[in-house]
């Protein structure tokens, strides 16, 4: 696996070819800021951010808490504007995963993921058919009739993809989804998104706090420095897929990337 930093220094974990990027953006990001509050009461969260995601690459957002992340992905999803700056989505319609799956508890399994077409006007018909579609894609099929309260954890994160799915939407935005869960659920909804990004093309800007998480996921990391947000470093990741969060290539380009995440926490405590 190769990991290189913008400053161009190469670690070679493991030879492998770079992959080639998709030439369309997805999503383009530039020169954003975003500052809450006014005078002097403002807070800098974001300064002059600019980043593409390539249709149908798989993009690890990372960095300290309160780095700007999640402001980041609310404003990729339209949920906040930007202070300065421009944020494009021209792959498309956009749609949002959270650490919580927020179903509506009352709803079959079925009826949560199909709402979200009803609410575009699509005919029942193509409505239920879709439905029975984007379960099984997600190995639901059988759970169509349960309701979230007889779900597992993890089931509810997918019948939550199911219904980001059924949005027609070609940018998956993720803030943490797996961030409740349990480690063993965790690495198997990992499999699970993988192999659903790769089922439909759609491009995934994914928010972890967890870079082994990132590097077992990602085409590329995103390294954010802390508050104001800027973007510190870009490692791109070419390691052979499947890949498990447990190897030592994995370990060793997360160890690589939390090095320099280190740095820039400690940067940020001396300012």
């Amino acid at each position: 696996m190769t990991i290189t930093d913008q400053r161009g220094a190469a670690i070679d974990l493991r030879t492998a070819p770079p992959e080639t990027m998709a030439p369309q953006p997805a999503i383009v990001i530039d020169g954003v800021s975003k500052v809450y509050g006014h005078a002097g009461a403002a807070v800098p969260a974001l300064d002059r951010v600019s980043l593409r995601v390539a249709e149908g690459e798989f993009v690890c957002l990372v960095g300290a808490s309160g780095c700007g992340k999640s402001t980041l992905l609310n404003l990729v999803a339209g949920l906040d504007r930007a202070s300065h700056g421009r944020v494009e989505r021209p792959g498309g319609q956009v749609a949002m995963m959270f650490q919580d799956a927020a179903l509506f508890p009352w709803l079959t399994v079925a009826r949560n993921v199909e709402l979200a077409m009803q609410l575009q006007g699509v005919g029942r018909a193509v409505r239920r058919a879709r439905v029975a579609e984007l379960l099984e894609l997600v190995h639901l099929g059988s759970f169509a009739d349960k309701r979230p309260h007889e779900l597992s954890g993890g089931m509810r994160q997918r019948v939550a993809l199911a219904r980001a799915l059924a949005q027609e939407a070609r940018v998956l935005l993720m803030d943490e989804p797996f961030g409740a869960l349990d480690a063993i659920t965790r690495d198997l909804l990992h499999d699970e998104l993988e192999r659903v990004w790769r089922e439909t093309g759609v491009t995934v800007l994914f928010v972890t706090h967890n870079v082994r998480e990132a590097v077992r996921l990602g085409d590329r990391v995103v390294l954010l420095t802390s508050r104001p947000g800027r973007v510190a470093a870009e490692f791109q990741v070419t390691a052979p897929r499947p890949r498990r969060i447990e190897s030592p290539e994995v370990a060793a380009a997360a160890s690589t990337i939390v090095d320099q995440l280190r740095e820039e926490v400690a940067r940020h405590g001396r300012h």
